[in-house]
C-alpha cells in the first residue's frame, strides 16, 4: 500500500479472475481517504510540533480508509526488534513517532474525488462507513458492559471489518454497483452469493488474505473473522454488525428482536433491558 497520494487509477470494468488476482491488485494499489481527513491533516501538518499521538489518533480511527491505511503501513514497515503487535491507531503512531508519520504520509487522494463522476457509487461508499461506524460503536459498547480488555481492537475490529467492501467501492465501483442490483432485484439474494456472481471471490477470504499481506495484527485479524464466531469477543463484531445493518432505517426490521435476543445472552442481561442500552447507544 502506498502512503503517498498518487493519481487516481483507471477503476476495474472486470473482476480478476481468483483470490490471488484481487490480492494482487488491491496490494498495488493506494487507497484514497475521505475528504474531511486528508484536509485535516494537511492542517495539522502545518502545526506538526503541537500534533500528539492522542489527537491525531482520534482523527485517523475517525476515517476506516485511513485507519487501515496506517496500520498496514507500520505493520508492514515494523522494526524487527519489535515484540509486541500495533492493534491500534495509537499504538501505530506511538512506534512511527508523529514527524515520521508525515513524512510518510503525504497529501493524501480522497474517496470524493475518485467517485466524484460516480455519485451512485459514492453513496453506496458513504453508506457502508456510516454502517461500519455504527458497527463499531455497538461493538465497543458490547466489550466495555463485559469488560473486555480488548475493547480497543474489538472497536478496531467492527470498524475496519467490512474494508473490502469499501475498497471495491474504490476500486471498482461498476462492479459493486452491480452486486447491489442483484440484491435490489433479488432481498433473498445472499451478499456471498451475488459477490461470487460479480467478483468471482467472497470479500471475506479477500479481507482476510489483504490482512495477512498486511501482516496486521494477529488478535484483529481473529476478532474480524466471522468463522470464529464462537469467541465473545468475535460474537460481539458480528453482533454489532448485524444489529448496525438492521437498523441502518429505524428499530423496526423484523430481525431486531431476534437481534436483541442474542445480544441480551452475550451481555447476560435482559432482552428489555439490551434493548434499552442499544436504543441509548
Amino acid at each position: 500500500m502506498n502512503a503517498f497520494a498518487s493519481p487516481h487509477p483507471a477503476p476495474l470494468a472486470h473482476a480478476p479472475r481468483d483470490l490471488a488476482a484481487w490480492a494482487a491488485h488491491l496490494l498495488s494499489a493506494d487507497v484514497p481517504v475521505l475528504a474531511e481527513t486528508a484536509e485535516a491533516l494537511e492542517a495539522l501538518r502545518a502545526n506538526e510540533d503541537l500534533v500528539d499521538a492522542n489527537s491525531l489518533g482520534e482523527l485517523i480511527a475517525s476515517d476506516p480508509l485511513m485507519t487501515l491505511k496506517l496500520l498496514a503501513y507500520a505493520c508492514t514497515h515494523r522494526s524487527a526488534r519489535m515484540v509486541t503487535d500495533t492493534e491500534t491507531v495509537i499504538a501505530a503512531l506511538v512506534m512511527m513517532g508523529i514527524g515520521p508519520f508525515f513524512r510518510a504520509f503525504g497529501p493524501q487522494p480522497t474517496v470524493e474525488d475518485w467517485l466524484a463522476d460516480q455519485p451512485e457509487a459514492l453513496a453506496g461508499l458513504q453508506e457502508t462507513l456510516r454502517r461500519c461506524h455504527r458497527a463499531a460503536n455497538f461493538a465497543l459498547g458490547f466489550a466495555v458492559h463485559r469488560m473486555d480488555h480488548d475493547a480497543p481492537v474489538i472497536h478496531a475490529a467492527a470498524l475496519l471489518h467490512d474494508f473490502a467492501d469499501l475498497l471495491v467501492w474504490c476500486h471498482a465501483p461498476a462492479l459493486a454497483l452491480a452486486i447491489r442490483a442483484q440484491q435490489d432485484a433479488d432481498p433473498t439474494l445472499r451478499s456471498s452469493a451475488a459477490q461470487l456472481a460479480v467478483l468471482h471471490i467472497e470479500l471475506h477470504d479477500l479481507q482476510q488474505a489483504l490482512m495477512k499481506a498486511w501482516r496486521l495484527p494477529e488478535l484483529l485479524v481473529r476478532i474480524s473473522d466471522d468463522r470464529h464466531a464462537e469467541h465473545p469477543s468475535v460474537r460481539s463484531v458480528t453482533l454489532a454488525l448485524r444489529l448496525a445493518r438492521h437498523t441502518a432505517h429505524g428499530w423496526d426490521n423484523p430481525a431486531i428482536p431476534d437481534d436483541v435476543a442474542e445480544i441480551a445472552a452475550l451481555l447476560n442481561i435482559s432482552a428489555a433491558a439490551t434493548l434499552q442500552l442499544l436504543q441509548e447507544a
